[in-house]
């Protein structure tokens, strides 16, 4: 049974529930095998392809889990200084094939190690740790007659974690030449890189498209979260029916879904639909499908059709642009000001929407100087129309010894929030 590791991105409930919801999407069936802040390890009864991170927003990293030992024998070698500990770890990378694809190059080879910890008894400890594999593999290679050289960090750097752009321009994927040595509470893992997110892409959908809007923007990596939280599928009917400059639209049409776009403003409908135009050439889209539609949400059946998309993905008007932590009053009027668009927005995309078919909405997400959350009232409404909520995560997908599940599997919505940001997002999966 294939396992892989997979490094997530800074929100990591966000990127575990991306993916758990990628891969039910393609009847890839996986269990998750233990989940933190720094990575995830899934176990699946098939492969399949690690080119599938293209398709994420959310991993920064897979990678194929060569070995496991019990992170008792970390704290044993690193705290305790214990010889014998050491040798043990030394020997079960060895015997894991882990240099295996590094010594076939024929040139030599430049590797790199990278330790995530959760443990936190051992996170002061992690360029030791970096260092001492370092040593062991480039030991190993030498025994097999392979030059090598480790890549070592510099001591201004805080986590012994090669970033990935780092990893991309000196090609350790291809050459399976970044280890990745994952502790866990009670288990550590040791992977082998097999794929690394490329941020020039989303850079290149973010910047280089013709037309920005850049207050109001939400980021490429965001928008194919939600896309992929919405279950499209090849061939889907994607709708944004406040779709801006498209960078939703631009992210399911890349997941060869057909897009329909709307929104109120003339401006939006001219950039949105000149930025998919940049998209089908630049990536070479054979047989794109997409519209762009002018017209207010109130008109969006008439527009549509009645059961006429398999899914909606969108990003209402989340208030005005705070430049200070609102107060508590004034964080509730936000609310109530916005509280009918979203609530009359709903009532449309049910009839849009096929049975079955997923609504992925974001609502605003206030912290107020008192810290308390303020957010959009939308359940009974939801209840009224029929909505049902889809639960990011379920028992299921977890193994027996998936610890500390409670607050994941109540989870009724996933909260998307920058420290430097006034207003967060509330993302809702939603289902007819």
């Amino acid at each position: 049974m294939p396992t892989k590791l997979f490094i997530s991105g800074k929100n990591w409930i966000l990127s575990l529930a991306e993916l758990t919801s990628y891969f039910k999407t393609r009847e890839i069936d996986f269990e998750i095998q233990f989940f933190s802040g720094e990575f995830f390890i899934l176990s699946f009864k098939k492969d399949f392809e690690p080119s599938a991170i293209e398709d994420l927003g959310g991993t920064i990293k897979i990678a194929e889990v060569k070995t496991k030992f019990p992170t008792e024998t970390i704290k044993e070698a690193f705290l305790k200084k214990n010889k014998q500990a050491k040798s043990q770890i030394a020997e079960s990378l060895a015997s894991s094939g882990l240099v295996d694809g590094m010594a076939k190059l024929p040139e030599k080879l430049l590797f790199g190690v990278s330790v995530y910890c959760t443990e936190s008894t051992l996170r002061s400890s992690s360029t030791v740790i970096q260092r001492f594999v370092g040593s062991a593999v480039k030991d190993e290679l030498a025994d097999l007659g392979k030059k090598a050289n480790f890549m070592g960090f510099g001591n201004d750097r805080k986590l012994a974690q090669l970033s990935h752009v780092e990893v991309l321009k000196k090609n350790l994927v291809e050459n399976k030449a970044e280890v990745l040595f994952c502790i866990g509470r009670t288990e550590t893992w040791v992977a082998s890189t097999v794929a690394v997110h490329n941020p020039f892409e989303f850079q290149k959908r973010d910047i280089y498209k013709p037309n920005q809007r850049k207050i109001f923007g939400m980021p490429p990596r965001l928008a194919r979260i939600m896309v992929n939280l919405s279950a499209c599928k090849i061939g889907n009917v994607l709708l944004d029916p406040f779709c801006g400059v498209g960078t939703i639209l631009q992210e399911a049409l890349l997941e060869k879904a057909m897009v329909v776009g709307m929104d109120v403003n003339p401006w939006c409908v001219k950039a949105a639909t000149e930025n998919l135009e940049w998209l089908v050439r630049e990536y070479e889209l054979e047989g794109a499908d997409f519209r762009v539609l002018q017209g207010d949400v109130n008109k969006l059946v008439e527009k549509i059709g009645q059961e006429a998309v398999d899914c909606i993905v969108c990003e209402p008007d989340l208030g005005p642009a705070l430049r200070q932590v609102p107060t508590g009053p004034y964080a509730e009027k936000i609310i109530q000001k916005l509280e009918p668009l979203y609530t009359g927005f709903m009532e449309k995309a049910y009839i849009a929407l096929k049975p079955n078919g997923r609504l992925v909405l974001v609502t605003p997400y206030l912290k107020t100087r008192a810290r308390q959350s303020i957010t959009m009232p939308i359940n009974e409404k939801l209840d009224e129309l029929g909505f049902r909520r889809v639960y990011a995560f379920s028992k299921e997908m977890f193994s027996q010894n998936a610890g500390g599940l409670d607050n994941l599997l109540h989870a009724a919505s996933l909260v998307e929030m920058d420290e430097r940001h006034m207003i967060g997002r509330e993302i809702h999966i939603l289902e007819k």
